[in-house]
């Protein structure tokens, strides 16, 4: 048994990382800051222990890297913004000197390949976060992995809702770009045997898959794989600015992870993994296998604590779906207390409270269901007083349900994806945050068409129900 600690245990590659390690044996702790995010995908396990970790906070690192025999550093600063450079790089340097001072024997770093010639911000990024954690006497591996392919992998999840969300593939000239892209299950087959390993000296491998293809031949394959037809229009005026703008319109990948990759797919990404395939030997899976699995797992991680696990929603997941959803909403600032919020929140649907601010939108979407072939809306109400999982609210569901904290609810209505309406009670000290939000995974371009069509009024109703739920929160208190 190692203890072994994971930064950026909430990412895509993290949060599937630390069950296999479990399973080796070993004691892991998830560092994060997403970690109610986190503990929602992940199941618990007495060898698992969860950290928030905030690596801008200098202290907090130090205090945190101390104790531990291996590290993974699994971190990046692409969903920060603009100015995720100088973001990253400063939580490099604070992680290198947490290291100075620690028990650590080992550093694995996920880097990326880096181009030949031409300009990536994102890639430049990787390339001086390794420069910086290598300045210590711990031996850092770092594997430089380009495409990973998976369900939830951004680069992968971009290129499906491509697929999925348009009639016509509309793609930059980079289209014709090449790269080996790996599969997770092969990628952790080296982050796994790497822990087993406890180097002497800094080491540097690029990891990659068996097939060479351009991004119109993986975009191909991925029509034949999900069986949509293959119609691809790659032109010059779809600048990277351009596309970084359609990007955020097709898919719901963060935009700011979206354009940073973008800006790497403008060259040819070839890893030649001679070298860790010599040492840590496995079967590679080809391209067409790895889209395959993805698409056929997508559906698993409807399986999790995000959708309380509820059958409704096991039942109603598609292949399609986007697997990162659309989300809107509003929050606002209060001094009332979240148990006060709380008596309000839970009487949403009842006749005294409704919807808290325009019913009769609310009302109006619920008879919108009649022209997609349901019924006339059905009127259910919890049994009360408090709200319990399995409750429904008019066609709404109760999925998750942590009093005066927390509140998901399915949406039971007819439309062309799947979605959940959220509230969020978070204490900032002196002050209460209320946080109301809806995420909706479209099903193709309907769904896409749906989410356009119903954002007006999602800005408008969100916006008034959360001072309509303080203002009635206000009222019921002075009463009492």
């Amino acid at each position: 048994m190692k203890k072994i600690l994971v930064l950026g245990a909430s990412g895509y590659v993290g949060s599937q990382l630390l069950r296999q390690l479990i399973d080796e044996g070993h004691q892991v702790t998830a560092g994060a800051r997403q970690l109610n995010y986190l503990k929602a995908r992940t199941k618990s396990h007495p060898l698992l222990e969860y950290q928030y970790i905030d690596l801008s906070d200098r202290q907090a690192t130090l205090d945190l890297v101390r104790d531990f025999d291996v590290v993974y550093f699994l971190v990046h600063g692409m969903a920060h913004g603009h100015d995720f450079i100088d973001y990253e790089l400063a939580l490099a340097e604070n992680f290198r000197d947490a290291l100075a001072n620690s028990q650590v024997k080992h550093v694995i770093y996920l880097s990326a390949l880096q181009p030949q010639t031409a300009h990536s911000d994102h890639l430049e990024a990787r390339r001086k976060t390794g420069d910086i954690i290598r300045q210590t006497q711990v031996p850092v591996t770092e594997l430089r992995a380009g495409v990973i392919i998976g369900p939830g992998s951004a680069a992968f999840e971009i290129m499906r809702d491509f697929v999925y969300n348009l009639p016509i593939l509309i793609t930059p000239k980079w289209v014709d770009s090449k790269a080996n892209p790996i599969a997770l299950d092969n990628l952790n087959h080296y982050l796994l045997a790497l822990s087993h390993h406890a180097p002497d000296q800094h080491q540097c491998y690029e990891v990659g898959g068996p097939d060479v293809l351009s991004y119109r031949e993986q975009f191909q394959i991925l029509c034949q794989q999900s069986h949509h037809p293959y119609r691809l229009l790659a032109t010059r005026w779809l600048t990277p600015s351009m596309a970084s703008k359609w990007l955020s319109l097709i898919t719901s990948v963060p935009a700011s992870i979206g354009s940073a990759l973008l800006s790497g797919l403008e060259h040819d990404f070839i890893a030649d993994n001679r070298a860790i395939d010599k040492r840590f030997p496995q079967n590679l899976i080809n391209f067409e296998q790895m889209v395959r699995v993805s698409l056929n797992q997508e559906g698993q991680f409807v399986r999790s604590d995000v959708w309380g696990f509820d059958p409704a929603a096991l039942k109603r997941w598609q292949p399609g779906f986007g697997y990162y959803p659309k989300q809107t909403g509003a929050s606002i600032d209060t001094e009332l207390t979240a148990k006060e919020l709380w008596q309000i929140i839970q009487t949403i649907g009842s006749k005294e409270q409704g919807y808290f601010f325009a019913n009769a939108l609310w009302r109006t979407r619920e008879w919108l269901d009649v022209l997609f072939g349901a019924g006339r809306p059905i009127r259910r109400s919890p049994p009360g007083p408090d709200l319990m999982v399995g409750d429904y609210i008019d066609s709404w569901k109760v999925i998750r349900c942590e009093k005066a904290r927390f509140l998901s609810l399915f949406f039971g209505m007819k439309g062309p994806g799947l979605g959940r309406l959220e509230f969020t009670i978070s204490d900032l000290g002196d002050k209460r945050r209320l946080n109301v939000t809806a995420w909706w995974h479209p099903k193709g371009f309907p769904g896409l068409v749906y989410w356009f069509a119903m954002m007006p009024a999602h800005l408008f109703i969100f916006k008034g129900m959360v001072r309509a739920i303080v203002r009635k929160a206000r009222r019921a208190k002075k009463t009492t």
